[in-house]
């Protein structure tokens, strides 16, 4: 399988089939465009309770899986906002746990499961719910980011504060929590959310500069109602 990134505002992520029988996989309605010699099959991967844990996570009930009939053949899978497709080999970072949404497709050895915060308050406040996406096993993956994406690698007990819904994904060495905003002025007075997400080294943490649902709100809050 090869790929290359099209586009810049919207992307997309176009692959190429080198041999019969590889395949790709995204929730139903991912794929934008395709060649001849593909065969769409849709299943739940896993069963009913594995789609009804994806649909809790963000994604569908139901998966698309695309094959290839013959060498050469070409599908391609596009972004739903503004920003970036981001490539990762799953088996280089051995798992990554990503917030609701930010799967766009992957290959078959790639497994997407659901996985819940260790904390009941991370997952009331922090912005990401209770339930996350888990990724596993090998191959590659890519994720959806909002606006821009920054990377950082956190070193052992670096601890670095993100504002609600710029999380993207993070390692599974990565400890994950939320704590709350310090002084009574700040909260009421900063402009910002009640909670920050705390994520502290070691591990690969990534970060999106836009938070497409606080974008959503701003503009809704514009539309005139009567």
């Amino acid at each position: 399988m090869q790929y290359r990134i099209l586009g810049s505002t919207m992307p997309a992520v176009e692959v190429m089939f080198e041999q019969p029988g590889e395949s790709m996989y995204t929730q139903s309605g991912g794929m934008a465009w395709q060649s001849e010699g593909i065969t769409m099959s849709t299943d739940t991967r896993g069963g009913i309770m594995k789609g009804v844990g994806r649909m809790f996570a963000g994604e569908s009930f139901f998966m698309a899986n695309y094959t290839a009939d013959v060498a050469g053949s070409t599908i391609a899978f596009a972004s739903t906002v503004a920003g970036e497709i981001m490539p990762v080999n799953i088996s280089e970072t051995g798992g990554l746990v990503c917030q609701k949404g930010a799967f766009l497709c992957a290959q078959p050895t790639v497994n997407l499961n659901v996985t819940f915060t260790k904390k009941l308050s991370a997952g009331l406040f922090g912005g990401e719910g209770l339930v996350l996406q888990d990724l596993s096993g090998s191959g590659m993956a890519f994720l959806e980011i909002d606006g821009d994406k920054v990377v950082k690698e956190l070193q052992p007990g670096e601890v670095v504060k993100v504002d609600t819904g710029n999380v993207v994904g993070f390692e599974r060495s990565v400890k994950y929590e939320v704590e709350t905003v310090k002084g009574l002025k700040n909260i009421f007075l900063g402009g910002e959310g009640l909670f920050l997400t705390k994520l502290t080294g070691p591990g690969r943490v990534i970060l999106q500069t836009q938070n497409f649902n606080e974008f959503a709100g701003r503009i809704a809050r514009m539309i005139p109602s009567k």
